[in-house]
């Protein structure tokens, strides 16, 4: 059995926190084997309510993982929430900005050093009333490329039934079901050596959310609209 992987007191902050918070909800977890016990991994995820970072924190941790996330700057300024979100390895990102490319320096740096990096590429939560994910930034793309780990990913479903960010409804009680899947490390190696051109961080973007949305579309057991509302 792999042992957990040490967090310091700021993820144990997180876990007093977070843990409560799941239990909103029943969790099921599917296929959490092919989560690498150690080493540098990127984990790619969709992102449908403001309750997803904690619920997915403790995801990472019961895998006796310590989720590094990136996310928006704003979140590091909530208080108590941003002091655990950087005091437990997290990872700003400012979009538009001319420190934008920090965030995935320190991104490259955290996988260099081994650890698990957690990112949403959409940037923010869905604003397709259905849930499904939006068109997603190419970031992710160039992390996944630049760096030679593990990229695996993840689809989570039903917290957005709990704390819907596209009606703002809080709606804790009855107990819903939240489903996290986990797919196989998604192939890159025929992009690894190619030039990082727009249209090749798009292709890969798009193939690493296409992985994230086969697994959305097994956990809900129906089809996305053919053209979602942003044009993907």
């Amino acid at each position: 059995m792999a042992d957990r992987e040490k967090g310091g007191f700021w993820v144990g902050a997180a876990a007093v926190l977070f843990y409560p918070l799941t239990w909103m909800g029943k969790s099921v977890y599917r296929g959490t084997e092919r989560i690498p016990k150690n080493g540098p991994v990127l984990l790619v995820m969709n992102h449908v309510s403001h309750l997803d970072p904690a619920v997915d924190a403790v995801f990472v941790h019961r895998n006796k993982r310590v989720p590094r996330f990136m996310a928006k700057d704003s979140l590091f300024r909530v208080p108590i929430f941003g002091k655990i979100l950087a005091g437990s390895g997290g990872i700003p990102v400012t979009r538009g900005s001319a420190t934008a490319g920090d965030s995935l320096k320190a991104a490259h740096e955290t996988l260099a050093n081994g650890k698990l990096v957690l990112i949403y590429p959409e940037g923010t939560i869905t604003k397709d009333p259905e849930g499904w994910p939006k068109r997603s930034y190419t970031g992710v793309a160039r992390l996944a490329l630049d760096n030679d780990v593990p990229v695996v990913p993840v689809a989570r479903w039903g917290t957005q039934n709990i704390w819907n960010g596209y009606t703002k409804k809080f709606r804790p009680f009855p107990r819903k079901t939240v489903v996290h899947s986990v797919g196989e490390p998604v192939d890159l190696a025929k992009y690894r050596e190619q030039e990082r051109t727009p249209a090749v961080l798009r292709e890969v973007t798009d193939l690493l959310m296409g992985e994230v949305l086969s697994l959305l579309v097994e956990i809900r057991g129906e089809q996305p609209p053919a053209k979602r509302e942003d044009g993907a």
